[in-house]
């Protein structure tokens, strides 16, 4: 995986911003436009940018404070909240949306990016990856807890391709009333999945955040790969990557091959012993000196 900002020419032609961008080992892949939250494109977002190339997408987070202040990178201290919701104030939203329009036509002009891109926002940028269903030519849109849907349904009929809603029960920024509105003007839209996780709050998929919550994340983040699977890919041949896994754990016992087949980070569980390994460099050296080199020989 490599990182690197990047220039995006603004549709309106009245200037350039950057984008952080992050490609998959494999340096190809669908495009995945990340629309941040109010805190600016800082590490959070980065994280989730990479996160989303080790599952195979060439991912662009845009940074859409850009016209206010470009290079925003905000963290979660009360005086950090205090300027993010300035910048939140300030933000002109059309704009916004219009900028993630250039981010998906700067993947398109990408020769690392195959097919048509898609977005994914959170808070802020949940509002938006909405919007993006409604007015960009995006191919699927993810949104997580964005701010302010219900105040936008009337667009709703503009919605051609894949939209995917969470939503957190105990978000403040989005009440009850709110929440009902969204998911009663929604639910026969038949390209819209909304779903609520009871008893999370607002940033329940930000890993270290306050609210952070395992099990809706990992349920969110399913739900969010099989609507980008389905849409924009990638799509893997899991049968023959086991046969290849297999034959090199078993039968040429090479170690570091047997790694190549498995996530960036991948964990091993042996119940029975509890033994194994948890990351790329533990489970590596558990597969060197206690596993793949210590079988017996398969017999003949």
């Amino acid at each position: 995986m490599t990182t690197r900002m990047m220039d995006i020419q603004a549709g309106d032609k009245s200037g350039t911003f950057q984008g952080y961008l992050s490609l998959p080992a494999s340096g190809s892949g669908p495009g995945l436009v990340i629309a941040q939250e109010i805190f600016g494109v800082n590490i959070s977002m980065r994280e989730v940018a990479d996160y989303y190339a080790q599952e195979g997408y060439v991912v662009l987070v845009p940074d859409l404070f850009w016209r206010q202040e470009p290079g925003v990178q905000l963290g979660y201290t009360p005086e950090d909240w205090q300027r993010a919701f300035g910048f939140y104030q300030g933000f002109d939203e059309a704009k916004g949306v219009e900028d993630i329009q250039a981010s998906l036509n700067a993947l398109r002009a990408m020769a690392e990016v195959q097919g048509q891109p898609g977005v994914l926002g959170f808070c802020l940028g949940g509002k938006l990856a909405y919007l993006a269903a409604c007015r960009t030519d995006a191919s699927v849109s993810v949104s997580y807890y964005g701010v302010g849907i219900d105040k936008a349904l009337n667009e709703a009929s503009n919605i051609k391709n894949k939209l995917v809603l969470h939503i957190a029960e105990k978000d403040q920024f989005c009440p009850p009333e709110a929440q009902a509105a969204i998911t009663s003007a929604l639910a026969a839209h038949p390209q819209v999945e909304t779903y609520v996780y009871f008893g999370v709050d607002h940033a329940f998929a930000r890993n270290g955040g306050d609210h952070f919550d395992k099990p809706a994340a990992l349920m969110a983040h399913q739900r969010s790969m099989a609507a980008f699977k389905a849409a924009i890919g990638p799509n893997f041949n899991l049968s023959a990557l086991w046969d290849k896994h297999c034959e090199y754990e078993f039968a040429t016992r090479d170690v570091a091959a047997t790694m190549s087949t498995m996530v960036d980070e991948p964990y091993v569980n042996h119940i029975p012993t509890m033994t194994g390994g948890v990351g790329h460099k533990l489970l590596a050296h558990f597969y060197q000196n206690h596993f793949v080199n210590s079988n017996p020989p398969t017999p003949a």
